[in-house]
């Protein structure tokens, strides 16, 4: 899949859900704030992050949401994107991607 048709793609899911986490999550603290996707990271227990979408611009966010979809999918009952890393290499990614 293209670099543009895979980002095209995962543009209208962030809108899905966050509709869905909008309607779902209307007086819950989970709410995702615009601009914002949840993505869920961790080997056995998953935990919920909030990631601004400006992440799926980013080429090595791009290589990992590659990698989960192929081992997850993006059709997720948690209601966010599951990344198949753990958390630590999570934060890692997410630092170099800040600095």
């Amino acid at each position: 899949m293209g670099v543009m048709k895979l980002f095209s793609s995962l543009i209208s899911i962030v809108k899905g859900f966050s509709r869905l986490n909008a309607y779902r999550n209307r007086k819950c603290h989970w709410d995702v704030p615009k601009g914002h996707l949840a993505v869920y990271v961790g080997e056995q227990e998953k935990r919920r992050f909030v990631v601004p979408i400006s992440c799926l611009e980013q080429p090595l966010f791009q290589k990992l949401l590659r990698e989960s979809e192929e081992e997850f999918g993006f059709d997720h009952s948690m209601g966010g994107i599951t990344l198949s890393c753990e958390e630590d290499a999570f934060f890692q990614l997410t630092s170099i991607l800040n600095s």
